[in-house]
């Protein structure tokens, strides 16, 4: 019997878990995200959830002052730092002007540049959408961070990131509107999320 001899791997911790989270194959309808060094699989939102974010949607379309594009679910390439590994992550919801048409030839996981906001409804794990998330998408530069906490009944608007968190935010219970600045520039209604 022969011994091979095999070379030291060479690839760090990171390119592994990147490799394998890219070749990872989920069932039909669940999504899989690299957050913070673990590969997080999510099963299909409920009903109320798709809701909510179709309630935000359809006013960002009918009132904002930009005419925006918006993609449920699009793969966001987000930069490594701090405690983040590279991190891949699928917002509830990406709205982006329309002019700059961001979405149209975006390979499955795009940087977030041009982002205008990004929407979370919380849902099984509501702690990975108020911290880890709000974390991830501060680092990618995202102006703005939309969240629905249903569970706390409330939703809060995440602005002016730095690093790797936000240094505004402001919260309204359900039934209150909530103001949405430039490009957006109108209040948002959630009396619909009661």
């Amino acid at each position: 019997m022969s011994a091979m001899a095999h070379e030291p791997l060479t690839r760090d911790h990171d390119d592994v878990l990147l490799e394998g989270f890219l070749a990872l194959e989920t069932p039909e309808g669940f999504r899989a995200e690299l957050i913070e060094g673990e590969i997080v699989v999510t099963a299909p939102p409920d009903g109320d959830h798709e809701d909510h974010i179709s309630l935000i949607a359809e006013q960002v379309f009918t009132r904002s002052e930009t005419r925006m594009q918006f993609s449920g679910n699009k793969g966001l390439k987000v930069p490594r730092g701090g405690l983040c590994v590279r991190n891949h992550v699928i917002p509830d919801g990406t709205f982006a002007p329309r002019e700059l048409r961001l979405f149209r030839g975006a390979e499955s996981w795009m940087p977030c540049d041009g982002v205008a906001m990004v929407a979370e409804v919380t849902s099984t794990k509501p702690d990975r959408d108020r911290t880890a998330k709000r974390h991830c998408y501060a680092r990618g530069g995202i102006p703005l961070y939309l969240l629905v906490d249903r569970e706390k009944s409330d939703v809060t608007l995440f602005g002016d990131p730095e690093g790797a968190d936000y240094r505004q935010h402001v919260t309204v219970p359900f039934g209150k509107q909530l103001d949405l600045p430039a490009p957006f520039s109108f209040a948002l209604e959630t009396t619909d999320f009661l």
